[in-house]
């Protein structure tokens, strides 16, 4: 995987981290750096451990599934994809949560975990493709780092108006990415 592939992946998977702040943002009456960096480091540490946990899974099968490992991706990533698309279009996503103004552990830990599952299953994907899986998570924590930090300062600025585009962006990237793997895989590409 390229280096620009893996930028365009993490800024895929930052787009739910970078929603809800946006929606924190929104909720909270008065941002200050400190809330920017509470949210950024909850979120970009989030999507930085959950694609390693599902690296190390996805490495205890990768030789059993070889074969179909292109497809494997394609459909997760697809899913995942399709299902930030669908959360953007139909507005179903629970806006009380994110709105929460509460910067405390739990909250923010339940988001976290909310927003970096799919980044779970992009794990599962890196055990198949030759990715240096250090590098590629430290970019993906970074990005949704400064994602979900400049989020919070956005949704102080300009509310809602912006969350669906960008989950439909982060969607379309996503799904277009396991596309690229499948017809590379297939030598079409």
């Amino acid at each position: 995987m390229s280096l620009i592939e893996l930028v365009l992946l993490a800024v895929g998977l930052s787009m739910d981290a970078f929603s809800v702040a946006v929606c924190k943002g929104l909720a909270l009456r008065s941002v200050r750096p400190r809330h920017m960096m509470i949210v950024g480091a909850w979120f970009g540490g989030f999507q930085a451990l959950m694609p390693m946990a599902g690296y190390l899974l996805g490495e205890r099968f990768a030789a059993r599934i070889a074969r179909y490992d292109h497809w494997i991706i394609l459909i997760l990533l697809g899913f995942i994809g399709f299902n930030m698309i669908r959360e953007a279009l139909s507005g179903e996503e629970k806006e009380e949560n994110a709105a929460d103004t509460a910067l405390s552990f739990k909250p923010m830990l339940l988001l976290a975990i909310a927003t970096s599952i799919d980044a779970l299953a992009v794990g599962v994907t890196f055990a198949f493709l030759e990715v240096r899986i250090l590098p590629a998570v430290c970019l993906i924590g970074a990005v949704t780092f400064a994602l979900s930090a400049a989020g919070v300062k956005i949704g102080s600025l300009f509310g809602l108006r912006y969350k669906a585009r960008a989950e439909i962006c982060g969607g379309v990237i996503l799904i277009l990415l396991g596309v690229k793997i499948l017809l590379e895989h297939l030598e079409i590409l």
